[in-house]
């Protein structure tokens, strides 16, 4: 099977309840089986099956554009799993 890293940032333009936006975009990632959904200050990332992995992020994009007059994602994907760094 292959595995996937996918890296996110969410930028919901001129909306009041931003954070609102971003939450939920997380929690609705976080909701799938099979996902491990990390997140920090700065990005999400999502780690898991390509296919499972994949296709959720890109519905869950749509859905953002479907709900927010502007949103802009900045999106970094890399085969394999890359949840565990690797000791120095």
């Amino acid at each position: 099977m292959m595995k996937i890293s996918i890296e996110i940032s969410l930028y919901p333009l001129a909306e009041l309840k931003f954070k609102d936006e971003i939450w939920a975009f997380i929690k609705r990632l976080r909701g799938i089986d099979g996902l491990k959904v990390v997140t920090n200050g700065m990005s999400t990332q999502v780690f898991g099956d390509y296919d499972l992995a994949v296709s959720h992020v890109m519905a869950e994009i749509k859905q953002v554009h479907q709900s927010v007059d502007a949103a802009v994602f900045v999106c970094k994907f890399i085969n394999g799993d890359r949840s565990v760094v690797e000791a120095e």
